[in-house]
């Protein structure tokens, strides 16, 4: 593979996984304030945070998806969606900082783990027909290929230093 394209991958993978991390750490985060706010004050907050956009727009897409899921919340079992958020950010905190350590156990680990998170999100896209979701998943899907290549480069190297190394 040429030094330029192996470059621009590497760049790319390492953009993903710094992505994942970052929504591994707003998944906990949300996860901890799903566990600990009250639902009707989360409303509010919502309500407030998104009046300005509102009353600009009636039918802001961002806007108007929150508040439809905080008011959901309002009605729902927390505990459920708060341990989904805190397990998802959980592992993908986790399996982040192992891949910028270069251990090799992470490589696999995330292929399985993104390949399963990616399962989920097509079962959950068909029945939901979230743009969003899809999107998402195809994120993953791709972060999932750059996982895989990463790591076919990675044992590459490690095995011509290994095999140019005196016994």
């Amino acid at each position: 593979m040429k030094p330029r394209i192996r470059t621009i991958l590497k760049t790319s993978f390492q953009t993903g996984i710094t992505l994942k991390g970052i929504d591994g750490v707003l998944e906990i985060v949300g996860g901890v304030l799903l566990w600990i706010v009250r639902p009707a004050a989360m409303n509010a907050f919502i309500r407030v945070l998104s009046q300005h956009d509102l009353s600009r727009d009636p039918h802001d897409f961002i806007a108007v998806h929150l508040l439809r899921t905080s008011e959901m919340l309002l009605s729902t079992n927390r505990l459920f969606p708060s341990l989904f958020l805190l397990s998802h950010g959980i592992a993908k905190v986790v399996l982040v900082i192992a891949l910028w350590m270069k251990e090799l156990w992470a490589y696999p680990a995330t292929i399985l783990v993104f390949s399963a998170f990616s399962a989920y999100q097509i079962y959950r896209c068909s029945h939901t027909h979230s743009i969003a979701l899809f999107i998402l998943t195809i994120f993953d899907v791709v972060v999932i290929g750059l996982t895989w290549q990463q790591w076919r480069q990675l044992n590459v190297s490690r095995s011509a230093t290994t095999s140019s190394s005196p016994n």
